[in-house]
């Protein structure tokens, strides 16, 4: 309260006026002089259509928002035009709140061509896709590298991005929202490596002005390139199918290169049609999608009487810019239609003839729609792309490859290769390069990539390379992220995330703020005897979690403790609170030598360095699948808990894993493998009902089997062994006998030694009939096996698994008779 009324005093007592402009400024000459040459940028950026960046530093809010306005209004005055503003900023600091009313305040007084949009960082994501001449980010209080990934783009040629900061000498201990953020109870400091980090590559780029207000100093003036490569001028192809008001809605020629090709979509394929768009962000290709999806209705509605596209994305968020797009060209080819919104979120456009709805990606292969459009698809996982591409004989796939939504060109790797190997599909690649807001070779971008590593990729692999691969010649690396956050360190750090990048379906600037900054976090790698890494590996130190124990025991959580979270608040084992263990964030192979051994050996690397430094075990997370958990399963992980829900983006199950490495430990984790399996298999029929049976089976299988187990023995009494015979013998039905069934087939499941000869195909039909309780027509569908197959295997896997528990099933049916019936 007390610094609230103080906060409140502080801009109570702010007098804003004309007289405070020229007061402030008043005989600082070095400002003079970078005015001067700030106006000479402008008129430079004003030709090339580029555009250049300026950092206020200093410790004064007053001379920074006076110095921030008087800029813009130089810059409004020299484009005589009006100049859209937008001011991003936190409002809980009462630094920021004195800076924005002085710049708003000012500019209203001084310059009549400004219009300003002042927003809260919290918001800045609705933002994305819209354009303003000038961009301030106020980072005094927070330097948050999504925020700088997603809101630098909003600029268009020929504009400004200021960035207010603290000084630069003071500013890696300077108040931090982000990093404090990343700290955890055991290592409460985080280190300081992000912002010396960003401070160096403001100092490196060409881009960039610097200006200290604290000393009236000039760190640097831009060196602003005074040409700009010349845009390809725009010509509409004379035999389009498409109206040409289609086409007058393109804005650069790759924008109408992207249109021409989705004419291919309007014939009825023979086979399956994919058409991929890919490209750095901001060259306009979600516009040409949903320009373009017009055309597709208007061509398709002369065949059809109802047209319907699918499009989806990680949130609505992601396909605003295509739905405004459609929504635009949709009036001027004046063709009625109603919005669906969700919030301020477009998610359907529905007219007569055709609809264009937004859906979650797991659900859009569920919904026979005629086209299905996917925007930013490298950022949903493969399983997902993949089921979509089946879904649907005509589909788009647009994606980022580099910038803030962006995911390498991994996806080529991971997503298109499947498709192009496809006899029964026909793929269209196009790559979109000519920048929509600005020109091409922006300076302000390459800074913006360089600092954020948005175009990090892996190194390449030479025949020298692969040989020493084949040999196991790899070394281990201990890397710092000290030493990877520099110049000399650059390289390997974009190898490394690069690597990331390709192997991930979700990468942001956040996640190379945290490899820097997170206390807790470690780096690892696997390198060639050149030094060029095959594999990278993000590490996270949790526990203990004593002192946060009763928390986690009750509804609390400990930050940064996501495996110590999970067995003790599910399996309420204490013991586990004062071990200590890596919790593996990430881990990933070269995509060009991936299935050669070397994720496996990477973990055997990393349990060696983690049984020296004393840990008691090993984890990690991750969206389940059948190929992920066979590789952890193989390498001596056992799964000991799932989400209840899907991440609703991957459509997946999270699962946790752990190796148990300390004497002691396995005797603990064992029965926490046991109640996890019990639970799962008493959870099939309900909340995961949907559960993949493929990934269900591995999560059921013993990861481990004692010599001499004993065997379960189902109890069953004379009526229902005689009721069992029967089925076995075809004479009674499943549907009727299901009660005995199921208690056989979760016997088989629990019994972590039991050898009954199941092969793989009767163990998913188990899953999907018995412990699922699905249909006779899902398991067909599912398993890919007839009904009436499917009901005689059920047969056969109830006769082996008798057998093994040592049923006698081959009982003379003679019935029972009671004794004694008083």
């Amino acid at each position: 309260m007390e610094e609230d009324r103080r906060d409140e005093d502080i801009l109570s007592r702010l007098r804003i006026s004309r007289e405070l402009s020229r007061e402030t400024l008043k005989g600082l000459k070095g400002y003079a002089s970078f005015r001067k040459r700030f106006k000479s940028i402008i008129k430079i950026i004003e030709g090339t259509r580029h555009r250049t960046l300026v950092v206020i530093q200093g410790s004064n809010p007053v001379r920074q928002g006076v110095v921030v306005a008087d800029l813009f209004k130089v810059y409004a005055y020299r484009r005589k035009n009006l100049s859209r503003i937008l001011y991003v900023h936190h409002d809980e600091f009462v630094e920021e709140l004195a800076r924005v009313r002085i710049f708003r305040e000012l500019v209203t007084r001084l310059s009549k061509n400004i219009e300003i949009d002042v927003i809260r960082y919290e918001d800045s994501e609705e933002y994305l896709g819209t354009t303003y001449n000038g961009l301030i980010m106020d980072l005094s209080d927070s330097l948050k590298p999504n925020d700088v990934g997603r809101l630098v783009g909003v600029v268009e040629g020929g504009g400004v991005v200021v960035l207010i900061t603290p000084p630069f000498d003071r500013w890696p201990h300077w108040r931090n929202l982000f990093r404090e953020e990343l700290a955890v109870p055991q290592k409460p400091v985080p280190r300081t490596i992000f912002v010396r980090w960003f401070i160096d590559n403001l100092v490196r780029s060409d881009a960039v002005s610097i200006y200290d207000s604290d000393n009236d100093a000039i760190i640097k003036i831009a060196d602003q390139p005074r040409r700009a490569p010349e845009r390809e001028s725009i010509e509409h192809p004379s035999d389009a199918r498409f109206p040409r008001e289609i086409y007058s809605k393109a804005l650069t020629m790759d924008q109408v290169r992207v249109i021409r090709e989705l004419e291919k979509l309007i014939e009825k394929p023979k086979r399956r049609r994919s058409i991929v768009i890919i490209s750095d962000r901001g060259r306009g290709k979600s516009s040409a999608v949903g320009i373009g999806l017009v055309g597709l209705i208007i061509e398709l509605s002369k065949v059809k009487n109802k047209i319907r596209i699918g499009v989806t994305a990680r949130a609505p968020l992601n396909v605003a810019q295509l739905m405004k797009m459609a929504m635009e060209t949709l009036d001027a080819m004046k063709i009625p239609y109603r919005v669906v919104r969700r919030g301020k979120r477009v998610i359907e456009i529905k007219g007569e003839k055709f609809s264009i709805e937004y859906w979650e990606p797991s659900v859009i292969p569920r919904l026979g729609v005629d086209i299905a459009v996917v925007d930013e698809a490298a950022g949903l996982p493969v399983d997902i792309l993949w089921r979509i591409w089946e879904s649907t004989d005509r589909s788009i796939f647009a994606t980022t490859i580099h910038g803030y939504e962006g995911a390498g060109r991994g996806f080529t790797v991971r997503f298109l290769r499947r498709i192009k190997s496809d006899e029964k599909s026909e793929l269209s690649v196009i790559e979109m390069r000519e920048p929509i807001r600005y020109s091409a070779e922006d300076p302000v971008e390459a800074w913006q990539f360089r600092t954020l590593l948005l175009d990090a990729e892996p190194e390449r692999l030479d025949d020298k390379d692969l040989e020493a691969i084949a040999r196991g010649e790899l070394i281990y690396l201990k890397l710092e992220p000290e030493d990877l956050f520099t110049e000399k360190g650059e390289p390997i750090l974009k190898s490394l995330f690069g690597i990331y990048v390709q192997a991930h379906y979700r990468n942001e600037p956040d996640d190379l703020g945290m490899i820097a900054d997170a206390p807790h976090h470690s780096v690892r790698a696997m390198a060639t005897p050149s030094g060029k890494i095959v594999a990278s590996a993000q590490l996270a130190e949790e526990g203990p979690v004593i002192s946060d124990l009763k928390s986690i025991l009750g509804a609390g959580k400990m930050p940064g403790n996501i495996v110590p979270d999970r067995i003790i608040k599910h399996y309420r084992l204490v013991d586990f609170a004062e071990t200590i263990g890596w919790r593996i964030v990430r881990i990933a192979v070269h995509p060009d030598v991936q299935g050669k051994g070397i994720g496996s050996l990477f973990l055997r690397k990393i349990e060696e360095e983690a049984i020296s430094r004393n840990y008691s075990w090993l984890g990690s997370g991750f969206g389940a699948t059948e190929e992920l958990l066979r590789f952890w399963v193989k390498n001596g992980f056992i799964p000991i808990h799932m989400s209840p829900e899907r991440n609703p983006v991957s459509g997946e199950y999270t699962c946790i894993v752990i190796k148990p490495l300390a004497e002691g430990l396995s005797s603990l984790i064992d029965i926490v493998d046991s109640k996890f399996r019990r639970r799962l298999i008493d959870s099939m029929h309900d909340t995961y009902k949907d559960l993949e049976p493929e990934v269900a089976r591995i999560l059921l299988k013993p990861t481990k089997c004692a010599r001499g187990e004993a065997r379960i023995m189902t109890s069953m009494d004379r009526i229902d062994l005689e009721r069992l015979s029967l089925y076995i013998k075809g004479v009674m039905t499943y549907e009727i006998c299901n009660d005995i069934i199921y208690e056989i087939i979760k016997s088989y499941w629990q019994n972590k030694c039991l050898d009954a000869g199941l092969d793989k195909r009767e163990e998913i039909i188990s899953i999907i009939k018995t412990l699922q309780g699905r249909s006779w027509s899902d398991v067909e569908k599912i398993a890919g096996v007839r009904q009436k197959n499917a009901i005689d295997t059920m047969r056969e896997i109830i006769r082996k698994i008798s057998k093994a528990i040592g049923i006698n099933i081959d009982v003379e049916l003679v019935g029972v008779r009671i004794e004694n019936r008083d």
